[in-house]
């Protein structure tokens, strides 16, 4: 399930980080999969991608509201 930009945008900033952290360790091991030939849901591929950036730029616009 792709995230929503309010939903992010509730979250604190470590909370950002740590959902990315895990975004990114997702698509590693989906990327690997595909290599592979054994993914199941190739669409969670682009989707994660998606929600990769929506996380990186609503990080960006927190800190760039800081100062």
């Amino acid at each position: 399930m792709a995230l929503r930009a309010s939903e992010i945008r509730n979250m604190t900033e470590a909370e950002i980080s740590i959902k990315l952290v895990s975004l990114k360790e997702e698509l590693f091991k989906l990327r690997f999969e595909q290599k592979t030939g054994r993914v199941e849901k190739p669409h969670r591929i682009s989707v994660a991608r998606k929600d990769i950036a929506r996380l990186l730029t609503i990080l960006k616009e927190k800190e760039n509201a800081k100062g």
